[in-house]
Parts: C-alpha cells; sequence; structure tokens
C-alpha cells in the first residue's frame, strides 16, 4: 500500500506557522494554544480508544453476546474494519484540520446541512463516551473498594464517584492544552506496560488456564436470542465501542502542530496500535478465567475484576485493578479534551444553544473553559438513568457508538462523492483512496444498523436498546434547533473570515 506524506525539513516553528496560515485559509482565526506535538495527538487518540476502558468495562457483555470466540476473532475483524475509517477519515483530515474536525469536513465538502447533522451526530457519540468512560471507570473503582473494604457499589454509591471523577477531569482541563498533552503521553506508556504486566501475570501466576480451544472456539449465547448470527453481530459491539474516538486527533488539531501530517498519522496509529495491544488482553483474560458463570454473576459486578480475584488473589487483583482504573483515567480526561474542542468549535460556527458562551477561551491558558465545563455536565446527565435501570450503562455505550460512528462515514462518503474536486491534503493514501473509502462507508452502515438493534430477548423497559431512541431524539432536536439558528449558522466558507475572526476574538476572556 502505498501512503504517502509531506514532510517537512524545517524546524518545527515553521510548519507551526504554515498550519497557523492554513487555519486562516479555512476560515478561523487562531486562539488555541498551539503546543502538542506530533506523538501528544497520536496519544490522545490511543487513550480516548483505551483497550483497558473499552474491553475491560464490556467484557462482561462479550461473555454473554457469543462469549470468548466473539470478543477475540470480532475483535480481529473490527480492528480490521476500523483501521479502514480511520486511514479514509485521516485523510479528509489532512485537508481540513480543524477543531471542528468531522462536521467541518461534511460542510465543506457537501454543503451546510450535511455539517450539521454531523456536527450533531459527533457531539452525541463524544458526549456519550465521556459518560461511558467515567461510569465505567467509577464500576472499576466501586469495584476496587468492594474488594479492599466490603464497599456495596450501589447505584446511588457508583454515581457519587463518578460525579467525582467528571470533576477531576474537568479540572485537569482547565489546567490548558500541556498538561492534557503530557498526561496522554503518560497514559500511552502506561496502557501498554498496563496490558504487559496484567497478561504476564495472568499468565504466570494462575496454575490453570483455559485451552486455546475455548478461548478462540466457545461460543456463549445467554441473550434470549436463538440465532448464533445475530448474537455474534450484537457481540460486536465490546469492539466497536473500544475503537471509537480517534477523531480526538482531528479536533485537537488547531493545537498540534504540523497537523496536517500529524494528526491524520495519530488517527491511524492509535487504531493498528490498539488493535494489536487490545487483543492480546483480551486473549490474556479469556485464558485466565476460573469459573465463568462466576464470572459473569461477580459480586463486584465487574466480570475482569473477578478474573483477577480468582486468578491472582485480593492483593493480586487489587493491584492489578489499580492498573486499570488509573488508565480509564486517562481515558475520560482525553475524551473531555477532545469533546470540549468538539463543543468550542460548534459553538464558533453558532450551531449550539447559547454558542456566545461555549465558544469563549481564557487568555490564560488559551483553554475553551465553558466548554469543557458543558461537556462534564452533559455527560453527567446521560448517566442519569444508571440510577434506575442495570442496562442504562449498556445503553450509554450504545449512544457513544450510533452517535460518533455514522459521523465518521459522512465526510469520507462525501469526499467519495467529490471525486477530483477534493484537494488532498499531504497525507493521504493514494491510488487506494477510494477501495479503502468504500470499505470504510459500508462497514459503517452495517455496524449502525447493527446497533439499533434489540441486545437481549424479550424485549422489556430495562433490557430495550435505547440508542435508537437517542439518534432519533439528537436528529429531532437537530432538525427543530436547524430552523431556529439556520441564519446564524455557518462556516466561515458560507459567511466569511470578518466576521468570523471579529467574534471570535471577542470571545477570548
Amino acid at each position: 500500500m502505498s501512503i504517502s506524506a509531506s514532510t517537512a525539513s524545517s524546524p518545527e516553528s515553521a510548519p507551526q506557522k504554515d498550519e497557523e496560515q492554513r487555519l486562516r485559509e479555512l476560515g478561523y482565526q487562531p486562539v488555541l494554544a498551539r503546543r502538542m506535538g506530533g506523538f501528544g495527538n497520536f496519544a490522545i487518540s490511543f487513550s480516548v480508544i483505551s483497550i483497558l476502558s473499552g474491553c475491560m468495562t464490556l467484557y462482561g457483555f462479550g461473555m454473554s453476546t457469543g462469549g470468548p470466540s466473539v470478543m477475540l476473532w470480532g475483535w480481529a475483524g473490527v480492528g480490521l474494519f476500523v483501521l479502514c475509517v480511520g486511514m479514509a477519515l485521516a485523510e479528509v483530515t489532512s485537508a481540513y484540520p480543524t477543531s471542528g474536525a468531522l462536521y467541518y469536513m461534511a460542510d465543506r465538502l457537501g454543503g451546510r446541512k450535511w455539517g450539521w447533522y454531523t456536527g450533531w451526530l459527533n457531539l452525541l457519540g463524544l458526549l456519550g463516551a465521556i459518560a461511558g468512560i467515567d461510569y465505567g471507570a467509577a464500576l472499576f473503582t466501586g469495584a476496587l473498594l468492594n474488594l479492599q473494604w466490603g464497599f456495596d457499589p450501589t447505584p446511588g454509591a457508583t454515581m457519587v464517584i463518578f460525579l467525582c471523577i467528571l470533576l477531576l477531569h474537568a479540572v485537569l482541563n482547565l489546567f490548558g492544552v500541556r498538561l492534557v498533552s503530557v498526561l496522554n503521553s503518560i497514559s500511552v506508556w502506561w496502557h501498554l506496560g498496563g496490558v504487559a504486566v496484567i497478561v504476564s501475570v495472568l499468565a504466570i501466576v494462575p496454575s490453570d488456564h483455559q485451552s486455546p480451544s475455548f478461548v478462540f472456539t466457545e461460543f456463549v449465547n445467554d441473550t434470549g436470542w436463538e440465532n448464533p448470527l445475530y448474537v455474534a453481530a450484537i457481540g460486536l459491539l465490546l469492539a466497536q465501542y473500544t475503537f471509537c474516538g480517534y477523531d480526538a486527533s482531528a479536533h485537537l488539531s488547531e493545537e498540534t502542530s504540523n497537523a496536517s501530517v500529524t494528526a491524520a498519522k495519530g488517527i491511524v496509529r492509535a487504531i493498528w496500535v490498539s488493535w494489536v495491544a487490545g487483543f492480546v488482553l483480551l486473549a490474556g483474560l479469556t485464558f485466565a478465567i476460573q469459573d465463568y458463570a462466576g464470572t459473569q454473576n461477580s459480586a463486584t459486578g465487574v466480570p475482569p475484576a473477578q478474573i483477577l480475584i480468582d486468578a491472582l488473589g485480593t492483593a493480586g487483583a487489587t493491584a492489578m485493578l489499580l492498573i486499570v482504573i488509573a488508565a480509564q483515567l486517562f481515558c475520560g480526561n482525553a475524551e473531555v479534551a477532545a469533546a470540549s474542542r468538539m463543543v468550542f468549535a460548534f459553538s464558533r460556527d453558532n450551531a449550539l444553544p447559547g454558542s456566545a458562551l461555549w465558544r469563549k477561551v481564557s487568555a490564560r491558558t488559551q483553554t475553551p473553559v465553558p466548554a469543557v465545563w458543558l461537556s462534564v455536565c452533559v455527560a453527567a446527565l446521560l448517566a442519569v438513568p444508571s440510577l434506575y435501570s442495570a442496562t442504562a450503562y449498556g445503553a450509554v455505550t450504545a449512544i457513544n457508538v450510533i452517535g460518533i460512528t455514522p459521523a465518521y462515514a459522512i465526510p469520507i462518503y462525501l469526499k467519495l462523492r467529490a471525486g477530483d474536486r477534493f484537494e488532498r491534503g499531504p497525507w493521504h493514501l493514494g491510488r487506494w483512496s477510494r477501495p479503502i473509502g468504500w470499505i470504510a462507508v459500508v462497514w459503517v452502515a452495517i455496524v449502525t444498523v447493527i446497533f439499533l438493534l434489540p441486545q437481549s430477548s424479550p424485549v422489556t423497559v430495562d433490557s430495550m436498546n435505547y440508542a435508537s431512541i437517542a439518534l432519533v431524539a439528537v436528529l429531532v432536536l437537530a432538525t427543530v434547533w436547524w430552523f431556529v439558528a439556520r441564519r446564524s449558522y455557518g462556516t466561515p466558507a458560507a459567511y466569511g473570515n470578518a466576521r468570523e475572526q471579529a467574534e471570535i476574538a471577542e470571545g477570548i476572556v
């Protein structure tokens, strides 16, 4: 495969200057601090994907929806298709390196309405991701407290932990993108080192392990549905949910040096590194299962915690859980950064109610402070149903997937439709652009349908897949608000640079 990208031989200050000029050409006045390097940009997407968050929090879901065979082979297959989506999206990111990312690309390639609906879907997915990631961290924290001090992780107690985690991430993001970048860089090595430690310990310490036949061929169906293909399709949610959030590299492009190349590379690198490390993690956990039914019905409420307890004892499990929880905290912090930049960018183009407030930027830290607070507050509201329904967390993860996954495909589809009218950036796929692009679009169409389907039978109020309702709700909201804001909404391509730059300059406070 021939994938090309121009590389600058001049000092770092030169490409940074070029990127600021490129941003002005796209219609935006630079107001965010461009203090993130290429590794930091890769690190934020890798941290948001977070195999120690997605794989661990939905492992119990995977045990019931196909079991070991679907988890392992599903991960391998989904990862390959997601890599195609990521490469196709990276190509468009190279052409349009802005904080608005997906919706700006769709707007430029397809028009205002394409951008409008892409932005609302992307926003739903990003805010749902914050809720899913941080609530997952709260569940694991509750399991750790239960293990050490007999703490009862009731829904109310878990919600309190969740709100504390959200507050922590809001505060960390207020210090500026340099701290976010440092934390994400640490996160990369924490994740890779954590996977290596967990898998090595699970391979060495337990005296008994499952057979390769069990790990790679055992099929388990506890969904109530009879069709094994249907169950296997539903089981792909574990992998597809984990492989979300790599658009973070694009959302942080206005804060990244040489973003036309490094943001595109960051997306692709984050996916393939996560693909390899995640497979190793899932295999390590599955080989170490001592009691399948006991793991599913763990008193901790978190099946991976039970695997660690059974295999390593209380002390060993505690140490491993600390690794996982820290990784989840890194992940949630990175997701707040990405979501807040989306809120900032969407407000910059007057797409949200109260846009004049949400686009304000701190003069001291060059951080969109109100956008950070809005992101964590909406995430808190999305998790409130978890107080009343045991299946609500699954609904939140489905909302994340159903919101953000279609938003990935829209700019890719519009790029394919544009043909030669699409002006490539310095990073592109060459002759592979169209075949990889169509694979990406078809894959997203398939998984979008799959994740609207009921996940368990019989379908009741508690077991219903609320992703379809969330999707309809956000589309209705977007449509209603379109008629209110359509005269004020618009990227600079539609409304011109002078107005945009004046309004953004006034928003630095």
